[in-house]
């Protein structure tokens, strides 16, 4: 049997640095964050240790931050008055790489207590000093120790003859090129952006003068109630934290009570792609101010503050881990905004129209999601018809008993508005995003609502017909006109129809367009895809049937046309015609109506030229 022999791995400490400093952290400066982390998680060990709810109401945590020195010679000392380290403390903690003193069976095994999980902090503070000393008493042995640790991985440790106070101190000294980490307003930027809420005291010490930089403990923040009778605080703490003037906001917190917050309205409208950048602390520390995953996508209408103590951080505490914890805790906030804004709909319906006026777009996704949501709130959605826009309500009036008439695409509606609004017919333009589905689903809500859609061959039912002697008269120039637009796949048709001013209408069915898409795909693409998209068509087109054109003998232009006789001069003003009534649909322009436009136009200039002869 052959032997096998066992070997440790080594671990290039400079290397994973350059790991933490360039992969994992997102800044130098979180080493800040680190510090106060480890300096916050002793003094609530601490806390936590007193034997009786008097002592441990008795101890006051405080954390020290001070700067001396100038340039290199800067140096940075954070000091707690924590649970401190003992000497086994010190070889289990700090000098086992990966290993957390948040976890075991003693006092840092507490899941809710403790910010740190991953026992790598530490080695961010080598980012930006050569050298960490920490000097420790722990409350529990009374012995002084030092702990001096270099990049390289080697340490020292030695006890110490002086009896220091209880607790830690760290001392980093400015590391060359990171001069920038050491000023003291960066320092003290940093400190209020990580810990502005800790519930400690964190003072800043510089050149004598020391001052509180963390916001005063508001415990009236973890109640939502309270949090109403705060606004002014509020949203004074939203322009602090967030740098942004709210007018409004949302209490927020989970049935559990574990994750809370303040989801303030932004005044302003925003895109619908715009991201969704929240504030979200982990037991009090800052994890990120560009969280995207906190709140339901459809809540892009607000920015959000998040506390929480049951969400799972990455390893850079930065972000957090998709997983049910976060699904459960997204779900309820969402659940929060919704009943909040139910509330306003019964009890502040002025105020709810200030926001949904400010954000539809948002209130109407979340209706397309919530059929509860929508059957409060859909009477004051709004929506793009031949009467204007009107709020849904409005428009409901305006129908009177009738089903609602909508068009599923803004093409469509461009294309028979004005012919609708002349016959005083009320169309709304349900192409905007989420505005067919919440017509669709108006019947769930409420069986007396109907919605119908319309296309532009239903607009054309209600035009007037031509007289027996009006076909026969204009028989001839029709048949000119469908030999001009065959090569198009469409038709002619000769109608009146208001308003006179519109001199044409295109329709065309639903395989008719995606025919013509298709065809429009293949000038542009491959030769690879178009053979692809050439046998695609061959099945659609079978379906796909003619477009019509139709022309309004009401109109003075159409009228002139008809009564030409020269075929050429009829020819060239269909072309014409039909390429401005692609334009006045939106419809894109292939190749060869494209060149269709082009003859015509010239034609028309030649015939000027020739003072009314063809050339």
């Amino acid at each position: 049997m052959s032997q096998t022999d066992e070997y440790r791995f080594q671990v290039n400490l400079s290397g994973m640095i350059d790991i933490l400093a360039n992969h994992l952290y997102s800044s130098p400066r979180v080493f800040i964050r680190e510090v106060l982390q480890n300096a916050t998680d002793a003094i609530t060990a601490r806390k936590e240790l007193g034997e009786t709810a008097a002592e441990s109401k008795e101890f006051e945590g405080k954390v020290t931050v001070e700067l001396s020195g100038s340039g290199e010679q800067q140096v940075l000392m954070i000091q707690d008055n924590g649970i401190g380290l003992s000497e086994e403390d010190i070889h289990r903690f700090l000098s086992i790489i990966g290993q957390s003193s948040k976890k075991g069976a003693d006092l840092l095994a507490s899941e809710t207590s403790f910010i740190g999980r991953f026992g790598i902090g530490l080695l961010s503070c080598f980012m930006v000093s050569d050298e960490i000393v920490v000097l420790t008493r722990s409350v529990k042995e009374g012995i002084s120790m030092e702990w001096r640790g270099k990049p390289d991985g080697t340490y020292t440790i030695r006890r110490l003859e002086t009896e220091l106070p209880v607790g830690t101190q760290m001392y980093l000294r400015c590391k060359p090129g990171s001069e920038f980490y050491y000023e003291p307003a960066q320092v003290e930027e940093s400190l209020f952006y990580y810990g502005a809420l800790l519930p400690y005291p964190v003072m800043l010490s510089v050149d004598g003068e020391t001052k509180r930089v963390n916001l005063p403990s508001t415990r009236w923040m973890q109640d939502p109630e309270q949090l109403r009778s705060r606004r002014g605080e509020v949203l004074d703490l939203g322009y602090r934290l967030m740098g942004e003037r709210f007018g409004d906001f949302i209490p927020l917190r989970t049935a559990s009570g574990r994750t809370g917050g303040i989801a303030f309205i932004l005044p302003r409208s925003i895109n619908l792609n715009s991201k969704r950048l929240h504030r979200v602390y982990l037991k009090h520390m800052l994890v990120s101010d560009k969280a995207e995953n906190v709140l339901p996508e459809w809540a892009f209408f607000i920015k959000s503050l998040i506390w929480t103590d049951e969400l799972q951080p990455t390893a850079s505490r930065e972000y957090f881990y998709e997983n049910e914890q976060l699904d459960a805790v997204r779900s309820e906030l969402g659940t929060c905004i919704r009943q909040e804004l139910l509330r306003m709909a019964e009890y502040e319906p002025d105020r709810l129209q200030h926001w949904i006026r400010l954000h539809e777009l948002s209130m109407k996704a979340l209706a397309v999601e919530d059929d509860e949501f929508l059957r409060i709130m859909h009477r004051w959605f709004s929506f793009e018809s031949t009467f204007g826009r009107r709020e849904l309500s409005e428009l409901i009036r305006e129908a009177g008993g009738r089903p609602l008439h909508y068009t599923s695409t803004v093409d469509e509606y461009r294309q028979i508005t004005h012919v609708a609004a002349a016959q005083s017919m009320l169309v709304i333009n349900g192409g905007y995003i989420y505005d067919t589905e919440i017509l669709e689903k108006l019947h769930w809500i409420d069986p007396a609502l109907q919605a119908e859609r319309l296309s532009p061959e239903d607009v054309s039912l209600s035009f007037t017909g031509l007289t027996q002697e009006e076909r026969e008269q204009y028989y001839s120039v029709l048949r000119v006109m469908d030999a001009a637009l065959q090569p198009m796949r469409c038709r002619t048709e000769l109608k009146r129809f208001e308003p006179a001013s519109l001199p044409v209408l295109y329709t065309i069915s639903q395989d008719a367009l995606t025919l013509r898409s298709m065809e429009n795909t293949v000038e542009e693409t491959t030769a690879l895809f178009s053979n692809v998209l050439d046998s695609l068509k061959a099945g659609v087109q079978q379906n796909a049937g003619y477009s019509t054109l139709y022309f309004n003998l009401n109109n003075p232009v159409v009228a002139r046309i008809f009564e030409a006789t020269d075929t050429q001069m009829i020819t060239a003003a269909t072309e014409m015609m039909y390429v401005n009534a692609l334009m006045m649909g939106h419809y894109p322009m292939n190749r060869s109506e494209l060149g269709l436009m082009n003859r015509s136009v010239l034609h028309f200039i030649n015939w000027g030229l020739g003072n009314g002869q063809n050339t």
